[in-house]
């Protein structure tokens, strides 16, 4: 456990549920933890007691992604979690194939509806659509303009699109649209949506204040800090003022929330958290500000004094675009200026005053 991790309850200990069962962490909420075969190895998904036009059953809130082997761990837990009840609705916080992947799969196999973000819906079409088209040299011509040059991780970039649909194969045709300052009746109790931004198009977490429990997704996790990125799709964005912007939608909630995250355990300490991202962020732009030169600086660079590790082409290419949020963070706020070669190559200069 590192110094900040102790600053956080874990009132469940290091407790966690096996593949295809169940810890119950409140009442009528069940904690399902499935394995993800990447570095981050694992998801968190919820279960909740509902009620659907007098019909008694379970909400499932987030879906991992489409594979052989979350398929077999969903079907145990239909046998070991359900206590006989059917699933009445599927909640996905937003659109990343760990959370969407299996979304079709479980609305067709139980005939029930999707709840999501409009944002995160038709983006995640567009996503599906565009690696469908196995064609777009849009990524790798993007991130070269940044200062990429090594042609496994540009390749890396170009097969992280064509992979989305592998992860989430398809969408149901029909959703549930949610919004910020929603409230949903899931069960016996009132859940509040809580939209947040820069992490996905349009993040949802659920804080149910009776039961003084929030689902955060991945918008606050205990351990470590959620990738915050520019990419090529919306290449003037600066997702991480959105995100920090997003933290403080949290400030209403009861110091002794219980945060039900998507990575990691279930904690309690939620401003703590966030008083531990934001600085965490606030470092990492001190450490570009420190590294400015009149020649400039482009997003390679910038990766190389955020992310000292070595990192395998896959890593990069999030790197990268954290790396390109933060200084477009500092751009926004009239720190920086951006140029731009004659061969189109982009940098970031300090502005003197």
């Amino acid at each position: 456990m590192n110094p900040q991790e102790k600053e956080l309850l874990y009132p469940l200990g290091d407790a966690l549920p096996d593949p295809g069962f169940h810890l119950s962490v409140a009442p009528g909420i069940r904690w399902v933890r499935m394995t993800l075969p990447f570095a981050l190895n694992h998801i968190n998904l919820w279960l909740i007691r509902d009620k659907v036009d007098g019909l008694d059953g379970w909400c499932i809130v987030d879906c991992c992604l489409d594979n052989p082997t979350a398929r077999a761990q969903w079907e145990q837990v239909f046998t070991t979690s359900l206590m006989g009840l059917p699933v009445l609705r599927v909640i996905a916080t937003h659109l990343h194939p760990d959370h969407l992947g299996l979304a079709h799969w479980l609305c067709e196999l139980w005939k029930v509806p999707l709840y999501i973000s409009a944002t995160d819906y038709h983006t995640a079409l567009t996503l599906i659509h565009t690696a469908a088209k196995h064609e777009n040299q849009q990524p790798h011509d993007f991130f070269r303009a940044h200062g990429l040059e090594d042609e496994l991780v540009l390749n890396a970039l170009t097969e992280r699109t064509l992979q989305f649909n592998h992860m989430v194969p398809a969408l149901p045709s029909q959703f549930v649209r949610l919004i910020d300052h929603q409230i949903l009746s899931i069960g016996d109790h009132q859940w509040h949506c809580i939209s947040g931004y820069g992490h996905a198009p349009e993040h949802i977490a659920l804080h149910c204040p009776e039961l003084n429990v929030m689902i955060s997704g991945d918008m606050v996790l205990p351990r470590i800090s959620s990738n915050i990125s520019v990419f090529d799709t919306e290449p003037l964005a600066n997702p991480l003022g959105l995100f920090m912007q997003s933290l403080h939608k949290y400030s209403h909630l009861q110091d002794d929330c219980l945060i039900l995250p998507s990575h990691g355990k279930p904690f309690i300490g939620v401003h703590q958290r966030i008083k531990q991202l934001l600085q965490h962020h606030e470092d990492r732009l001190n450490d570009l500000r420190e590294r400015y030169t009149d020649e400039g600086m482009n997003a390679f660079e910038a990766m190389g004094i955020l992310f000292k590790r070595e990192l395998d082409p896959h890593q990069t290419t999030f790197a990268l675009g954290e790396a390109l949020a933060h200084l477009h963070y500092l751009w926004y706020k009239g720190e920086l200026q951006k140029t731009r070669d004659a061969n189109g190559w982009i940098s970031f200069k300090p502005i003197l005053v």
